[in-house]
């Protein structure tokens, strides 16, 4: 990890500081900015933690949720204020100013010095300091090193460990992913012995779902799954509809995308969902096959070489045509011509 001493120094006296991160936070968005938050408030800072939007209701458990504030662009006077007045702003899981949708105005005219800590590709230099890795298997993995670097492994209490343990774990897809390095077990280990339930954590993201969420789980792999065999490739695609019909709730269609990824032969997977007028998009893959820079190219998005993001304002049909077109064009070079 690079020098922290400049960071280090500015957390040496009480500070106001906000801690933000990416529209649609998941696990390891919320779990480092949580751990930060615990690490942070114990050090006698006075501490924020803004989410630009709502996140999933199976992150309810982690200790602090109940202090975490939800943007309004409707209302946003009190979240511009605590911007306004911050002396630090932590920019966690995210290294573009856009990804925090619409807080980005507010974000960008902070006075505040921004720190960075991300291991996306592409980080845009709109920050003071910045503590990056593309090789770190998730942002937690890098708050809890620069933890215990800047104070040591004895201040890392059990809700620190919980909250980063849930972020390495999400982002390694329980550890099976190809990011999960020896480095990787070492720090779990560590985040368990120093209190992290790893049984709890693991329930209580993966095995609560919702009737209704299970039932949409049933439809989305009985009715909307397409599968491309000759190309290696499956998707689905859920109209507003569809997600009306089964009372959908953020976060219900988390992890559906890997379902398509699991088929035998199948080696990159898509999940457009109609939102709002807007087209979202997930990308997964194995091997070389860079889906990040897929989703760059021709939706708007990026991530990482296996699991991405993107986005249009076309129509969900539009969008889906777009990308069968891709696909039989070969340009994901999920075949060998």
């Amino acid at each position: 990890m690079k020098d922290l001493s400049p960071i280090k120094e500015l957390l040496a006296s009480p500070k106001e500081i906000v801690i933000t991160m990416h529209a649609s936070p998941d696990a390891d968005a919320l779990g480092s900015s949580l751990g930060l938050y615990h690490f942070l408030k114990k050090k006698g800072h006075s501490v924020r933690v803004i989410a630009p939007t709502e996140y999933p209701n199976f992150l309810s458990w982690m200790p602090g949720h109940d202090d975490v504030l939800v943007f309004d662009p409707k209302s946003p006077e009190m979240i511009s204020e605590y911007f306004s007045h911050a002396e630090l702003v932590f920019c966690l899981d995210f290294s573009g100013l856009s990804r925090v949708r619409e807080m980005e105005h507010v974000l960008d005219q902070s006075p505040a010095k921004k720190i960075i800590i991300d291991h996306h590709l592409n980080p845009e230099d709109f920050a003071d300091f910045m503590i990056w890795d593309t090789k770190a298997a998730a942002t937690a993995e890098l708050i809890y090193e620069m933890i215990v670097e800047t104070d040591g492994r004895a201040v890392v209490t059990e809700n620190i460990a919980s909250c980063l343990y849930a972020g390495i774990m999400t982002d390694t897809g329980s550890f099976k992913h190809s990011n999960t390095t020896p480095k990787v077990h070492r720090i779990v280990a560590d985040l368990i012995e120093l209190g992290a339930n790893n049984a709890h954590i693991s329930h209580a993201i993966y095995d609560t779902y919702s009737l209704n969420r299970l039932r949409f789980l049933g439809y989305a792999l009985n009715e909307l799954l397409e599968v491309n065999e000759e190309m290696g490739v499956a998707y689905f695609a859920i109209s507003s509809s569809d997600a009306m019909k089964y009372q959908l709730k953020k976060g219900d269609t988390e992890g559906l995308v890997n379902y398509a990824l699991s088929i035998d032969g199948i080696v990159a997977a898509a999940l457009f969902k109609e939102v709002d007028g807007e087209i979202k998009i997930s990308f997964r893959s194995f091997g070389d096959i860079e889906v990040n820079k897929f989703a760059e190219n021709y939706f708007d998005g990026g991530g990482h070489k296996n699991a991405a993001g993107g986005h249009t304002f076309e129509t969900l049909k539009n969008t889906v045509t777009t990308f069968e077109k891709l696909i039989s064009q070969n340009v994901l070079k999920t075949k060998l011509k």
